[in-house]
């Protein structure tokens, strides 16, 4: 009896291996798009957190300031 060890047909990893990074500008383009799409999430993030952190600090807050006149 011959014991001979099959892989199975992947795991996680493998399965994003043959999806992302098997050719190289489907790679760079999904490294470029991931950038693009971490940036825009950090940045919303830091900015809900200033603006929790600075209610009634900021220029629109202050009610005399944050009012602009109209034109007549």
């Amino acid at each position: 009896m011959e014991h001979t060890t099959r892989r199975s047909q992947g795991g996680l990893f493998e399965g994003l291996y043959r999806l992302i990074m098997r050719r190289n500008s489907i790679y760079v383009t999904f490294v470029i798009a991931g950038a693009f799409a971490g940036e825009r999430a950090v940045d919303y993030g830091v900015r809900k957190i200033w603006e929790h952190n600075n209610v009634g600090k900021r220029y629109e807050d202050i009610p005399v300031l944050g009012q602009r006149q109209s034109e007549e």
